[in-house]
């Protein structure tokens, strides 16, 4: 099975018509300058030189900043270069990431004689009071109209939502989670909000005025999230930003971000969790005192069920007094398991 590659083309702010409360394109992406055709035909070559095409399926994702938002000539310039490598057989798709607002039926149409084939909306909440209170500039009827259009041209379509948005509640979030659902996208994104500097968040944080997520309440309230989407098949292709030089530690001097649940392996710790809640409710169903439990996953599940520094293994002995035993067998399907109690404490 062939690996996936994903090369980023970072367009911070070029085009976009708002400035919401939680943005800094420029410090997010790490990207400081304007793209342009050039460039962008230099970071395809530097990342296809690293890249095995035999073992990989490559695709070009314009990210970062309202791409079709952009002056329609400037975009044409940025798709014509991704398009050719395309044409060459060098990479199989094309992405791009927009706002709801920014999509009609003539972007759609160019979109697609590009060969786009995954378009990704920044949708945030579906609460129309959170999506003015952050600066988005649109409500959630535009999100339902855009994503309709992007399906029925035949496009993939992804979301991104966020946790911990100004005066947005669990429950709020919760919601905006099972509308998305209703919309049919194949995958979704799913960020905290952090923090980051010269935002108007920052200001609001400085202020007193707005308090962000910690890492423990970020984890508890995407844990559910990612159930909600996970039941109905719908890909998560990921939980946190990813972490880079900009978007790291607050205490680190090169970091941009000033506060908020920042976590470099904050998926982890959402998975873990939620590996954690299952092997409670099995003991929990049972009349007996446990004193060690088996789990047995898939390979690529053991780190999560273990928990990062294994943080399972050690709360469960501290809450519950049950050592954790693992177990790894490939036939078992990722993100299936099976769960023994091999002692018990008798009185």
């Amino acid at each position: 099975m062939k690996k996936q590659y994903i090369i980023p083309i970072f367009v911070p702010h070029l085009g976009c018509p708002n400035d919401c409360i939680f943005c800094n394109q420029k410090s997010i992406s790490g990207q400081k300058k304007n793209m342009t055709k050039e460039e962008t035909k230099k970071i395809i070559d530097d990342y296809l030189k690293s890249i095995k095409k035999e073992e990989a399926k490559i695709e070009i994702a314009f990210f970062g900043g309202s791409f079709t938002a952009i002056e329609p000539k400037r975009q044409e310039e940025l798709l014509q270069v991704a398009y050719e490598y395309v044409k060459n057989g060098q990479v199989e798709s094309i992405r791009i990431s927009t706002r709801p607002d920014s999509i009609d039926k003539e972007v759609l149409k160019r979109l697609k004689k590009y060969k786009v084939k995954t378009i990704e909306l920044g949708v945030q909440s579906a609460n129309d009071y959170i999506l003015k209170r952050a600066h988005r500039g649109h409500t959630f009827k535009e999100v339902k109209k855009a994503s309709k259009m992007i399906r029925w041209n035949g496009f993939k379509l992804g979301h991104q939502m966020m946790v911990g948005l100004p005066e947005s509640t669990r429950i709020d979030e919760i919601n905006t989670a099972k509308a998305l659902v209703k919309l049919k996208p194949k995958m979704v994104r799913i960020y905290p909000v952090l923090v980051v500097k010269n935002t108007k968040l920052e200001k609001e944080y400085k202020e007193g005025t707005y308090e962000p997520l910690s890492v423990v309440q970020a984890v508890e309230v995407c844990k559910e999230i990612v159930r909600i989407f996970a039941d109905k098949n719908i890909d998560i292709i990921r939980v946190g930003l990813q972490s880079t030089e900009e978007i790291s530690n607050p205490e680190s001097k090169k970091s941009e971000v000033v506060a908020g649940p920042y976590h470099e392996a904050f998926r982890q710790l959402v998975e873990s969790a939620m590996w954690y809640d299952a092997i409670v409710a099995k003991i929990k169903k049972l009349n007996m005192k446990v004193k060690e439990v088996e789990v047995t996953v898939n390979p690529i599940d053991a780190n999560h069920v273990i928990g990062h520094k294994k943080e399972n293994v050690i709360k469960l002995k501290e809450t519950y007094d049950v050592n954790l035993i693992l177990k790894q067998d490939e036939n078992i399907k990722q993100g299936k398991s099976k769960i023994k109690i091999t002692k018990t404490y008798t009185n």
